[in-house]
């Protein structure tokens, strides 16, 4: 694929720099070579986004909805014949592994296959009057435009998860991806979709800073749905924003997962699905579980197993097949997490292991005998760091795993399954998993957290309920009597 390309904006179909004066270098996490440079968008730029995506998107009405399944399945078409490209692209701008580029390929092209079916789905109802002679419709409608704001950790999935169902409902897209992933989040998706056929205009990708334009994309009169995926503090402050200006709210928000493992748990299963349940992309997933949860009875035996396994995961570079850790996004990020560390030990937290953290790249780190009340235990750690907890019995485990402000995933390890789903009712969380690894998500189940972790649900028919609103029309097919 062209980098030079794919540096510019893409708005109303076309490839161009944005009009302010400030340049954007897409850098490389692991080694420092920048990948392309972005001259970013303007307030300007992000009204003409807006504009192009409510113009095509009347003219998007009109096209017939199984060439708008067409359309979308061309899209994955593309993915596929250019999944090697898109590799190099994750590699490169996100420091993941090749494993980690084939688990969001993968995910992207489930979740447009899924949004292929979504303009033959938008169905509505006649329902019957309380009046003699008339009917009441349903009509299941476009929002209209829809503003996407997306992260860096996992940016071809996370745009893609509200960018490919917003537009098989019918809407406009303006899509604002996080400014250490523009690529991977931003513009391969624009050319994606424009390779895919949808009208000029449709899908804009503006590249920019929050320095530049202040609440301009949220706040815009255009759009009516604002998809926001990033931490709980930003999302608060976007969501409330929103708000304030009628537009509705999808947040994805942080997570503290907590992967709970009962005494009759098969321990080395428990290893490995807590191995990869913490560790993978470098612990920077929302789902990512940040808190192990082990009774007390197989606290000793399952620490000494889970240590020699995450001993052994490999860091360095994301090109190398044989690198199961690479590089965190930005040195911001390892500093949080050095921070962390070094408050979790001082408030009594036992390093089990703990890795060197040099620039960005950051060596596993295991806590053990850690507090619920710890900061370490409170925070989202989104990096390779983990905290072990041990506990009694499992309604501690419960009071544990909800000591949190957070709702978003979590795990829990028994050989009794059912006793695993009635502990799972009783956590505070959107999702959970009983014998699996705290980060799942399918196409067509409801995704989203509770509490600090966000607000409505995505995946399947939430996915067409939230991009869609229903409209009544009521048809009278005599006269209505009035009383004066």
């Amino acid at each position: 694929m062209d980098y030079l390309q794919l540096g510019k904006q893409f708005i109303d179909g076309e490839w161009r720099d944005g009009s302010s004066s400030i340049t954007l270098p897409d850098i490389n996490p692991y080694n420092d070579e920048v990948i392309t440079a972005f001259q970013i968008a303007s307030v300007a730029d992000i009204d003409a986004a807006y504009q192009a995506a409510c113009k095509a998107q009347l003219e998007w009405d009109k096209v017939n909805p199984y060439n708008k399944r067409d359309i979308l399945e061309n899209a994955v078409k593309y993915i596929e014949v250019n999944e090697e490209e898109i590799t190099s692209i994750i590699v490169q701008e996100l420091g993941g592994t090749r494993l980690k580029a084939a688990f969001e390929i993968g995910l992207v092209k489930n979740i447009i296959k899924e949004a292929a079916t979504f303009p033959l789905r938008m169905e509505g109802k006649i329902l019957p009057s309380v009046e003699n002679g008339k009917e009441n419709r349903l009509y299941r409608m476009p929002a209209g435009v829809v503003g996407v704001i997306s992260p860096f950790n996992f940016p071809f999935f996370l745009s893609m998860k509200s960018v490919a169902p917003a537009l098989g409902a019918g809407n406009g897209v303006v899509l604002k991806p996080h400014e250490d992933s523009p690529i991977t989040g931003g513009t391969l998706i624009g050319k994606i979709f424009e390779e895919a056929g949808v009208p000029k205009g449709l899908l804009n990708v503006v590249v920019t800073d929050i320095k530049e334009i202040g609440d301009a994309f949220v706040e815009h009169s255009i759009p009516r749905i604002i998809s926001f995926t990033g931490s709980t503090k930003v999302g608060s402050y976007i969501g409330q924003l929103a708000v304030k200006n009628f537009k509705k709210p999808l947040l994805e928000l942080g997570g503290n997962s907590a992967f709970i493992i009962m005494e009759d748990a098969d321990i080395d299963y428990a290893v490995q699905a807590a191995t990869f349940s913490r560790f993978t992309h470098q612990g920077q997933i929302c789902m990512s579980a940040n808190r192990i949860l082990v009774q007390k009875t197989i606290y000793q035996k399952f620490i000494d197993k889970f240590g020699a396994k995450v001993s052994t995961l490999t860091t360095g570079d994301p090109s190398d097949p044989q690198t199961i850790l690479g590089p965190v996004i930005n040195n911001r990020q390892a500093e949080t997490l050095q921070q962390l560390i070094a408050q979790g030990i001082e408030q009594g937290a036992v390093p089990l292991l703990k890795g060197q953290i040099t620039g960005r790249m950051v060596e596993p780190t295991i806590l053990i005998d850690v507090k619920p009340d710890m900061v370490v235990a409170q925070e989202e750690l989104f990096g390779p760091v983990v905290c072990i907890i041990p506990f009694e019995t499992e309604v501690e485990a419960i009071e544990i795993a909800n000591h949190s402000r957070f709702g978003l995933s979590g795990a829990i390890h028994t050989s009794n399954l059912e006793r695993g789903v009635e502990m799972a009712k009783k956590i505070h969380t959107g999702m959970i998993h009983v014998n699996d690894v705290t980060i799942n998500d399918e196409p067509i189940v409801a995704f989203g957290g509770e509490k600090q972790s966000g607000l409505g649900r995505l995946n399947g028919a939430w996915s067409l309920d939230e991009f869609t609103t229903m409209k009544w029309i009521s048809v009278h097919y005599g006269q209505r009597k009035f009383p004066y």
